[in-house]
């Protein structure tokens, strides 16, 4: 028996037609800044072929298309359906249990390099989400850093992110 039985809704942070709305929207204004720029460019044919814009031009125009007919159809053709749930609650606070620490990784990443940024996510991912034991977490997040460390900074020479306020790893003699 499915976890819906009882024709109960589940609790929805945002409707369906209200998140293809917004995301229409944005598609209108991301196609319609494309396009001002082709034009800026030149968006025709020229000469010597086309001009920089002529391509861009066109593809924004598909675009613009595709996102007026879906802004048409959910604001006019489907405007008295009934609405489904875009993403219920639950699964929303999982997507955002990755997300929110997805976006402190790349801060810290700009901060205090990607190695000590690294060892912390993993550490605290494997902790929090994986429940897995401090001892583990600390051995595979450690473990981690050091091989991207040796991998791009020794053997392929590319220097990854050391931190931009501080570096954590100057203290071991990494530049």
């Amino acid at each position: 028996m499915s976890e819906h039985a009882n024709n109960s809704k589940p609790e929805a942070s945002v409707g369906m037609r209200t998140m293809e709305i917004i995301v229409a929207l944005l598609f209108l204004a991301f196609g319609l800044t494309i396009m001002i720029g082709s034009i800026k460019l030149g968006s025709s044919w020229g000469m010597d072929g086309p001009q920089a814009g002529y391509f861009p031009f066109y593809i924004s125009l598909i675009i613009l298309i595709s996102s007026a007919a879906t802004l048409f159809q959910y604001l006019v053709l489907e405007r008295k359906k009934e609405d489904s749930p875009f993403v219920s609650i639950g699964p929303f606070k999982l997507v955002l249990s990755v997300l929110v620490p997805a976006f402190f990784f790349v801060f810290l990443m700009q901060v205090i390099g990607i190695y000590v940024a690294a060892t912390i996510y993993i550490i605290v991912f494997m902790i929090w989400l994986g429940k897995y034991a401090a001892w583990k977490a600390i051995s595979v997040g450690f473990g981690v850093s050091f091989a991207l460390y040796m991998l791009f900074e020794f053997w392929f020479q590319i220097p990854l992110p050391h931190g931009t306020w501080f570096n954590p790893l100057a203290f071991v003699g990494v530049q």
